[in-house]
């Protein structure tokens, strides 16, 4: 999905995000461990829920960081479009 506005996003944010993508692939990893050798049923359960944590919390930023710059501009560019396209966004991810 294309937007017609320019993304641009700090190189060490950038980086930090996708460091805290790979500790959550890493967790989903070990789950998958973690059901293939039988492990407890609650020890998976809690993995799942610290990854579903650790996924939401990386989500927030993302939305945090999208409404400060890039909608920010649209409003100030009075992009209808991109605003409605981050409600549709905002809908899927809720």
């Amino acid at each position: 999905m294309a937007l017609d506005h320019k993304h641009y996003h700090d190189p060490e944010e950038k980086k930090r995000k996708i460091n805290r993508l790979s500790r959550v692939i890493g967790h989903l990893e070990y789950v998958k461990r973690m059901i293939a050798e039988d492990e407890d049923c609650a020890a998976v359960l809690m993995q799942i829920a610290a990854t579903r944590s650790a996924l939401n919390g990386l989500g927030k930023e993302i939305i945090h960081e999208h409404i400060s710059h890039c909608i920010a501009h649209a409003v100030e560019e009075g992009d209808t479009a991109a605003l409605e396209e981050f409600q549709k966004a905002i809908q899927k991810y809720l």
